[in-house]
């Protein structure tokens, strides 16, 4: 078997020095793989356990057309999911184009003019920026007169508690919590931190709303941010929660007034949550989030994977080889343009669709820099299969993430790997 793979490898570009390099830092994973795989089995059953309970049933595989009124199965799913993150109530739907698309409505939707919005983890994903404001865009939050503050993690990653509760003040409507760490360098949240989090800040202010971008950590952990507290938990059906099979969607859950709210905003008043063609994608949606746990496990050990064999070639990785985690993201830090780009041409590489493109980077929309990114994805932009994407600018940290199965997310940061080789940026030991 052994010397079957390595032919495989080979074939397929990595070479015997890449191979067993890898090999060496894979067989010190196995115990921290096992743990991961029992997070997974019990993510597994909740997922069945609410799909059980909402009796899912053939009928509710079918789409709808024009209005949708009625749709079975979209209600279905969004019982399943309201389950899933123990929550009043869920908008899963897919007109709701991205995950931005999905924070931008439960912003909207639950703020009003002279409100303010506050995040106390720093500022957020980028293209997040434009919706509330913060870079001028036409739309915005800002324009209908939202205000926005924020207070910065202090500098070893713990919340700044003092100037947290100096900002929450009168106007403070809603807080945000972004728990991935996005284009940052900052510790990814863990369930627990953003439960602390929650909790000082209802006693500072107990009628504020609580949203959490949920984005890259959904069944990373064995609980979700709804069950510490906050209203309204956030993310895309692109990632993580659509197994790799919904083709588009997002979704909104938590207090069933606010997903209320959230669907006038999505549709428009009078109308909400009432219509909605689903278009054929129920089946995919629950195939997708029955899936998504294993799933999820996959793209967990391929970022473990990446982390240790990176950390021992001298890189600083985030989080390290040893630390818990709390998404699938791994961020690798070159410092040098160039390795980024040939760790995302390995990506590239191995990819099933599009092999054989060379990624460059690219002034992309919503990005205050050139970007490159890596994805040969049979769902275009699905962050839960093989990705890989950075700023070209310092400090030229790449951010890897996904892998519908472990193998091809270990194949993909081996592919990395050998082609920083071929070019001369690392050098095996």
């Amino acid at each position: 078997m052994k010397d079957n793979l390595a032919t495989y490898y080979k074939e397929l570009g990595v070479s015997k020095e890449v191979y067993e390099y890898s090999v060496k830092i894979e067989k010190k994973l196995k115990d921290r793989f096992n743990d991961l795989d029992q997070i997974a089995e019990l993510n597994q059953l909740k997922v069945l356990k609410a799909m059980q309970k909402n009796r899912i049933s053939e009928a509710h595989l079918e789409g709808t057309t024009g209005y949708g009124y009625n749709d079975l199965g979209r209600e279905g799913i969004e019982g399943v999911f309201a389950d899933i993150f123990q929550t009043e109530d869920a908008l899963v739907r897919p007109q709701i184009t991205c995950g931005t698309h999905a924070l931008g409505i439960a912003l909207s939707a639950n703020v009003r003019p002279g409100d303010e919005i506050l995040s106390p983890v720093g500022k957020p994903y980028d293209t997040l920026e434009e919706v509330i404001g913060i870079r001028p865009s036409k739309g915005s939050l800002a324009e209908y007169g939202v205000t926005y503050a924020q207070v910065d993690l202090l500098e070893n990653g713990d919340f700044d508690f003092e100037n947290i509760k100096n900002a929450i003040n009168e106007k403070t409507k809603l807080v945000t919590i972004q728990r991935s760490k996005g284009y940052a360098t900052r510790p990814t949240l863990s369930v627990k931190r953003i439960g602390e989090l929650i909790s000082f800040i209802r006693e500072i202010k107990p009628e504020v709303l609580i949203m959490v971008d949920n984005c890259y950590g959904e069944f990373v952990e064995e609980t979700e941010p709804s069950q510490v507290g906050a209203d309204l938990v956030v993310g895309s059906l692109i990632k993580n929660l659509g197994g790799g099979l919904a083709p588009i969607g997002g979704y909104i859950c938590g207090k069933k007034e606010l997903i209320e709210q959230c669907s006038y905003r999505l549709t428009t008043p009078g109308l909400g949550k009432e219509v909605g063609a689903t278009l054929g994608v129920n089946r995919l949606f629950l195939q997708g989030i029955f899936l998504a746990p294993t799933v999820v496990n996959s793209a967990l050990k391929g970022a473990i994977f990446a982390a240790n064999l990176y950390e021992s070639l001298g890189f600083p990785v985030i989080p390290n080889g040893t630390e818990s985690r709390h998404d699938i993201i791994q961020a690798v830090e070159f410092g040098d343009g160039d390795k980024l780009i040939a760790f995302c041409q390995g990506i590239q590489a191995a990819s099933p669709v599009d092999s054989y493109v060379t990624p460059e980077p690219w002034d992309m929309p919503g990005y205050d820099s050139d970007v490159i990114m890596a994805a040969g994805a049979f769902v275009s932009g699905s962050s839960i299969e093989l990705s890989a994407d950075g700023p070209m600018k310092e400090p030229y940290a790449v951010y890897f993430q996904g892998g519908l199965t472990y193998p091809h997310a270990k194949f993909g940061i081996m592919m990395s790997l050998q082609k920083m080789v071929e070019k001369s940026l690392v050098t095996l030991s």
